[in-house]
């Protein structure tokens, strides 16, 4: 797995400061897309040592690792969202897929946003958007959404 780049974020998570991770390789390809060169297979290798070189490196700033995307590698996802847990940090991640993935532990993330941009439709800021956001609570996805309304 590889990302492109990275940035210290208020919104993509909301209550939380996040280390956001942009994850190349998509597979979703979605119309529209803000985004389409993380379509590409580019970027720096993410493995275990890169996740805590980076969350070491704004350790005590970010309450929160997002990784967005992804959605090509469930495995590598799922493994670097426990090295993220390890380190005392929450964990997120936007999946462009329609659903979460029945072979993924939903209790090891503490947000997930789901569903593939529509350009009709809006991003999570919109009222009519088909995504949704997801805290997870006792290993149950309850919708905040709207918290991204104005």
């Amino acid at each position: 797995m590889k990302y492109c780049s990275f940035d210290i974020v208020f919104q993509e998570v909301p209550g939380e400061i996040t280390l956001a991770l942009n994850i190349t390789n998509c597979p979703i390809h979605c119309k529209g897309c803000h985004s389409p060169h993380l379509w590409e297979d580019a970027g720096e290798v993410l493995d275990e040592e890169e996740l805590r070189r980076l969350i070491d490196l704004y350790r005590g700033e970010v309450t929160c690792v997002c990784f967005m995307g992804g959605d090509a590698d469930l495995k590598t996802i799922e493994s670097l969202c426990r090295v993220a847990r390890e380190e005392g940090v929450k964990t997120a991640w936007y999946t462009g897929r329609q659903a979460f993935p029945q072979s993924m532990p939903i209790e090891i993330w503490d947000y997930v946003k789901v569903g593939p941009y529509d350009e009709d439709l809006g991003g999570l800021r919109s009222r009519k958007t088909n995504q949704r956001f997801y805290r997870i609570e006792q290993g149950k996805m309850v919708d905040i959404t709207e918290r991204f309304w104005r």
